[in-house]
């Protein structure tokens, strides 16, 4: 098994396109054909995970943040993230971070705090905008269901909770060949008119080039005709967050008790409590601040995330209850995330989940 195998079960739960724009995920350091003895999972890069990686022979480390986050101009063992590119390179072992994209699915970070607070109905909280592409294309009846077939066997036709979705409408196609062509059907020279389908089909823009490539090789024409439209529509599946429902609505003080004891967190910074029940639950898994508004309109009871500012408080203005559990507390069980991804395509495979303290806040 090589690194890019590991890296491929991934991205196919989280692509590396969904990751945001300032984001750095993916292979950071090794060579992605490199045989992979073991995986060490982790949510931060330290100099003591490189060393736990070494004492337990895994030669590639699978970590939620990413170690280099912005360029790097120097390698002089400066700093922390220095002396660890370094350590990885010197000892072979590779690195790969899935951050972002990973917070942007909805059985990501955001989705396993849902998991763990029993929330229901879950829904991602800001779906991302202008990710979607519409492909129109003309078939002949004989190869309709070969072209259709290969272009959901290349990812699209999925809408929501539906797959293999289309439109199809008949028509007439008409087309003259000239003398350097090789058509399909018609003559050199001649007009032709062609009974054909018109195939519409939706899909996510960063498998654009991936179904361009499954229509052409499965077109029987020389020059398939087709179109690209870029949607206006949400892709209510991808974004930052989710919001769901507790089974039974639970009181505010209860329900902040049960967060710090599944989150093993020894405080919670949290706005003053309505005197209201918890049914709507919104997360964000790391810094969450910005989608406080996003969790207002989801009509939220609570929203859980990390990193608020002094002022962030006051801008809820009685509205939401917000709790406030520290960045690492949110996406401590990333690994397991990692950890099921891999173990639940290749079972006997060494996968190793970090023992090392990575958490630079420390409780009095």
């Amino acid at each position: 098994m090589n690194v890019k195998s590991i890296c491929d079960l991934i991205e196919e739960v989280a692509p590396l396109a969904w990751q945001e724009s300032y984001d750095n995920a993916g292979l950071l350091i090794g060579d992605s054909q490199m045989e992979v003895t073991s995986v060490l999972i982790c949510i931060d890069v330290t100099e003591d995970v490189l060393d736990e990686a070494i004492r337990k022979k895994c030669n590639l480390i699978l970590s939620h943040h990413p170690l280099i986050f912005s360029g790097l101009k120097k390698l002089t063992r400066q700093n922390d993230v220095q002396r660890c590119v370094a350590k990885a390179i010197k000892n072979d072992i590779a690195v790969y971070a899935a951050h972002t994209n990973l917070d942007n699915v909805l059985t990501g970070v955001s989705g396993r705090m849902a998991k763990m607070l029993g929330l229901k109905n879950l829904r991602i909280l800001q779906p991302k905008q202008h990710s979607l592409l519409k492909l129109v294309t003309f078939v002949p009846k004989s190869h309709l269901f070969a072209v259709r077939e290969a272009l959901f066997a290349a990812g699209a036709g999925n809408i929501g909770n539906y797959d293999s979705c289309s439109f199809n409408a008949e028509g007439t196609g008409t087309f003259k060949a000239n003398a350097n062509a090789q058509p399909f059907v018609g003559e050199m020279g001649e007009m032709h008119s062609e009974p054909e389908i018109r195939i519409e089909v939706i899909l996510p823009d960063y498998l654009k080039y991936k179904v361009l490539e499954a229509l052409t090789k499965s077109h029987p024409y020389e020059e398939p005709a087709y179109d690209f439209i870029r949607l206006e529509n949400t892709m209510l599946q991808v974004g930052a967050g989710v919001v769901g429902e507790l089974e039974t609505a639970e009181d505010e003080l209860v329900f902040l008790q049960k967060i710090k004891q599944i989150f093993q967190v020894s405080s919670i910074r949290h706005t003053q409590t309505l005197g209201m029940k918890i049914k709507t639950v919104a997360l964000c898994g790391g810094s969450g601040s910005s989608l406080l508004n996003d969790a207002i309109t989801a009509c939220a009871d609570i929203y859980v995330s990390a990193d608020f500012k002094y002022h962030d408080f006051f801008d809820v203005q009685n509205r939401i209850l917000v709790a406030d559990i520290g960045h690492f507390e949110s996406e401590q069980f990333t690994k397991d995330i990692f950890y099921e991804i891999i173990t639940k395509k290749m079972p006997t495979f060494a996968v190793q989940i970090s023992d090392s303290k990575t958490n630079p806040i420390n409780y009095l």
